[in-house]
């Protein structure tokens, strides 16, 4: 008698196989471990900014780095096995796509020949730590989402660099060439007085050449290094608060929520203690109109069957 291999069905192998990869995925000590391994080649990669340490251990270090090159493949292909059922949400997430992006590259023959693309290649997996830090990550969220307000930001700053550096040049060029000799120096001076770099040097060479220097400098220094500055605290301030919101909106997605008992209330209480008395009267109500009538024709009913007796 022949036994037959029985196949399952493909939507049921990919099920299988994304459980079986979701719960190694997910255990705790499969992201301590690609954390530590992240950290290790953060290590190696200081390690081998040391020429000595490369002339002793060259091989040595290029063992390591295909072993980490090896490891973190595994690591994708687990995580893209977690999503087999559901491989859309594998190109959703942007993690798994930077993930994926660092270590295919290292795959390709241009980047492979490259010394120098491929130790900035190796240098980006550090960045992958932050999958794994979630203050970190909201902190990658935060300086994303703040990228527009910090366009516009620096948008309005070299505005204000370049009216204030013509004027500058206007004022002081002929007087100061050092500083104030071209569009350039003087656009130069005055970020660095943006800092409050050299403010008291700057104050003191203008006041020998005018008294409304002071002006200059003050209005700048005012608009520049207390108000712009405050609007890009601002900018960041805000978007940290839209990243928090969204990591924890994240996290309520992923995790389930557990069901929680019912709680009654000082307000339940009272309100079903007035329904329950509303629900008296109206009874109270029905008997006074429907008992009188009742009672009437009971009497009757006796009084007659006493006569007959």
């Amino acid at each position: 008698m022949s036994s037959n291999t029985i196949r399952l069905p493909e939507s049921t192998r990919r099920t299988v196989l994304s459980a079986r990869c979701r719960i190694v995925v997910e255990a705790r000590w499969f992201s301590a471990t690609v954390f530590a391994l992240i950290l290790a080649n953060a290590a190696v990669l200081g390690i081998e900014t040391y020429s000595g340490v490369i002339g002793r251990f060259d091989d040595e270090l290029k063992l390591l780095e295909h072993a980490f090159l090896m490891v973190f493949t595994a690591e994708i292909v687990l995580r893209a096995g977690a999503h087999a059922d559901r491989p859309r949400d594998f190109w959703r997430d942007p993690w798994n796509l930077f993930d994926l992006a660092v270590v295919a590259c290292a795959f390709l023959p241009v980047v492979r020949e490259n010394a120098t693309v491929l130790r900035l290649l190796r240098l980006a997996r550090v960045l992958r730590a932050a999958r794994f830090m979630p203050q970190l990550r909201i902190m990658l969220v935060a300086v994303g989402r703040s990228l527009p307000g910090t366009v516009s930001f620096l948008f309005v700053g070299g505005l204000l660099l370049y009216v204030y550096a013509m004027v500058g040049w206007v004022s002081f060029g002929a007087a100061d060439p050092e500083h104030f000799g071209s569009i350039g120096r003087a656009v130069l001076t005055l970020f660095l007085l943006m800092t409050l770099d050299g403010l008291g040097d700057a104050v003191r060479a203008g006041l020998e050449i005018s008294r409304w220097s002071i002006v200059y400098y003050a209005s700048y220094v005012l608009i520049a290094s207390f108000v712009l500055v405050n609007v890009l605290i601002g900018v960041v301030i805000t978007s940290l608060d839209e990243a928090r919101a969204i990591e924890e909106q994240e996290e309520r997605e992923v995790l389930p929520v557990p069901p929680q008992p019912a709680r009654t209330s000082e307000e339940d209480v009272r309100a079903r203690i007035a329904t329950a008395r509303r629900a008296l009267d109206e009874l109270e109500d029905c008997l006074a109109r429907c008992g009188t009538p009742h009672a009437n024709g009971v009497e009757e009913t006796d009084s007659s069957l006493l006569g007959h007796t």
